[in-house]
């Protein structure tokens, strides 16, 4: 059998399963990849495999099903987000697709605050008139008894909840799934419509999957329900935010600032608007690049790949012959 691994932060792992891999049998190939395989290279070279471990890779229609004509059998995400695999093309030739939902909660939550406590203190700001030569003393926002709304209260959603009960915040939530009632009265958060979180909130987190019903969730009309000192951070997927209206409402100081871990194009592009903004701090699509976070994700990807090629190895695997 032979695997292609595409996911960037999978390409120095594969040698630590080179034992487990021979032992079962599976060759694996691992190109460098700065971001994500296109259709068009994926289309080059999908009948050589069996399986994928797979990043934000174009894993269109066109490319399932000419993988799966010859031997594709599995992909197996690098993380959670899917919104790159056409899943009906999955299902109807009989490709599984895996992901490791969960793993990646805490060290992406612990991103959102990273960023909530840089706009809040303007540490941003700070940072870069001290490099500049100022000493200045900027004042920042108190989070206690602030409101913090959180659209997408699933995994990540929620560790981002919790960690907000110790400054002593109040949460909204909002949602298209019902919430679990004793995590709502646990953490105290309150579910409401998209438009009243928009117009109560001082911080807004993105936090839901991409798909059909989230697409451009936040675009023109969204952003003039903001209050003018509100806050968004998004840690979700770029297409969730209409980037142009969101430099739009920047620009005219319909919110206060924004910081970003995603864009609607990546890498984000050198002539994005978004660079020149000083009231926006930019990350690129890294929240979840905790070290402890990247192990068990990685370990996690291997072992879903392997439940569907080579049931047998998984043993292995949990005894530790990956370490081989």
């Amino acid at each position: 059998m032979r695997i292609l691994c595409t996911a960037p932060y999978f390409r120095p792992v594969p040698e630590r399963y080179a034992a487990l891999f021979q032992k079962h049998g599976i060759a694996y190939d691992n190109p460098f990849v700065a971001q994500n395989m296109s259709e068009a290279e994926l289309l080059a070279c999908i009948e050589q495999y069996d399986g994928a471990i797979a990043g934000d890779d174009e894993f269109t229609a066109r490319v399932i099903e000419k993988g799966a004509r010859s031997r594709l059998k599995v992909i197996a995400k690098w993380g959670v987000g899917i919104n790159a695999i056409d899943l009906a093309a999955a299902e109807r030739h009989g490709v599984a697709v895996r992901r490791s939902p969960g793993i990646l909660s805490d060290a992406v939550a612990d991103q959102a605050w990273g960023f909530i406590l840089m706009l809040a203190r303007r540490l941003h700001t700070s940072d870069r008139r001290v490099r500049e030569g100022e000493w200045v003393k900027l004042v920042g926002l108190g989070l206690r008894g602030r409101t913090l709304g959180i659209i997408g209260v699933g995994d990540i959603g929620k560790q981002i909840a919790l960690r907000a009960l110790g400054f002593g915040m109040r949460l909204l939530g909002n949602d298209i799934r019902p919430i679990d009632r004793a995590y709502l009265g646990y953490t105290g958060t309150q579910m409401v419509s998209k438009d009243e979180l928009l117009g109560a909130a001082d911080f807004v987190v993105l936090a839901c999957d991409l798909n059909p019903t989230s697409h451009h969730l936040l675009a023109g009309r969204e952003f003039a329900l903001f209050k003018r000192t509100a806050f968004l951070v998004n840690i979700a997927r770029g297409a969730v935010v209409d980037e142009p209206a969101l430099v739009q409402a920047l620009q005219g100081g319909l919110i206060a600032g924004a910081a970003l871990d995603v864009y609607e194009e990546e890498p984000l592009p050198a002539n994005s608007p978004l660079r020149a903004l000083a009231n926006v701090v930019l990350n690129a699509h890294n929240a979840f690049n905790a070290d402890t976070a990247v192990a068990a994700v990685s370990e996690n990807t291997v072992r879903e790949l392997l439940r569907v090629l080579k049931p047998e190895a998984v043993p292995d695997l949990e005894a530790g012959v990956s370490a081989g």
